[in-house]
């Protein structure tokens, strides 16, 4: 077998298998079929038959077989430069599966809500940045409906997301982080400072600093349903600001308990009833039927969701 004439064609069947390409160009590089079998863990006779299967795919012979070892053909030869590129790119994509998979590489894509982003998702991030310093983490703020919509568009990873009430949405998977429980903030010097918990009721009469002025689109929204109507004295949207305004005495507002270390140490935060202000659930979303990221599952796991 030392021409092309004496091979078989098979012309839109030649498969560059990986292995069959290994097994050539180590002959080739030692030029012996006893040769490549130790480097290889193969018998000289399997790899006799995985060069025979080679040259069979291809319709060429590659290797002309000489009394002592092999040569290759001029097809071997230009076969062995694809066969060596081809092999190194499949080393290098190897290679980027292996640190993605123990992320050494990759990116991370969070989105959450602003509360969200007073304590838990920074601190998480923090703990993720320093376990993977190498992977690419970026952040995206918004309401709970803006969130869920990146994340059915492919722009986040995760999101998290908070609702007043145990939720299901569709195409969507809810990884429960905790609770968010309210208080609410009053200034020093307020009457009912000292109380250790507090009603609506008790509240009545207060000047409320909330961020629209229609009091169904903020947090106070969970207390109309008992029919607590709150007067709404100024409009802040930050929470600082809010905090701000509590300070100087011209009203009070709900704090949610993820941002109630961040308080202002002028103010003083009381807890409300729960069957007032039940809390919200907070939760990481990822998208259903997807399978998450390295990152993502690690993320998760330091969120708290991960289980």
């Amino acid at each position: 077998m030392s021409s092309m004439e004496t091979m078989p064609s098979s012309h839109g069947s030649f498969r560059l298998s990986a292995p069959l390409l290994r097994v050539f160009t180590v002959v080739a590089q030692l030029g012996s079929f006893t040769a490549a079998g130790p480097a290889l863990g193969y018998t000289q006779s399997a790899i006799s038959r995985q060069i025979s299967t080679l040259e069979a795919e291809s319709g060429v012979a590659l290797f002309d077989r000489l009394p002592r070892g092999v040569r290759l053909t001029e097809a071997g030869r230009r076969l062995l430069a694809h066969a060596q590129a081809v092999l190194d790119r499949l080393e290098v994509a190897h290679r980027e599966l292996v640190d993605l998979r123990e992320l050494a590489i990759g990116r991370l894509r969070v989105g959450a809500f602003a509360t969200a982003d007073a304590t838990l998702v920074p601190e998480a991030i923090a703990a993720f940045h320093t376990a993977y310093p190498d992977v690419t983490v970026s952040l995206r703020e918004g309401f709970t409906p803006e969130l869920l919509g990146m994340l059915a568009e492919g722009e986040v990873d995760v999101a998290v997301v908070s609702y007043s009430a145990a939720y299901h949405v569709d195409g969507v998977d809810l990884h429960k982080l905790c609770d968010d429980h309210m208080y609410v903030a009053l200034p020093r010097d307020h009457r009912r400072a000292g109380a250790r918990r507090l009603r609506l009721t008790e509240l009545a009469e207060e000047s409320w600093i909330a961020g629209s002025s229609r009091p169904e689109e903020t947090l106070i929204s969970s207390c109309l349903r008992t029919g607590f109507e709150p007067r709404i004295g100024f409009v802040a949207k930050d929470w600082v600001a809010k905090q701000g305004f509590v300070a100087a005495g011209l009203g009070i507002t709900l704090i949610p308990s993820l941002i109630a270390g961040a308080a202002r140490p002028d103010i003083v935060l009381v807890p409300l009833h729960p069957e007032d202000v039940p809390p919200r659930q907070v939760y990481a979303a990822t998208t259903s039927g997807l399978t998450p990221s390295p990152a993502t599952s690690a993320f998760l796991t330091l969120l708290g969701g991960g289980g």
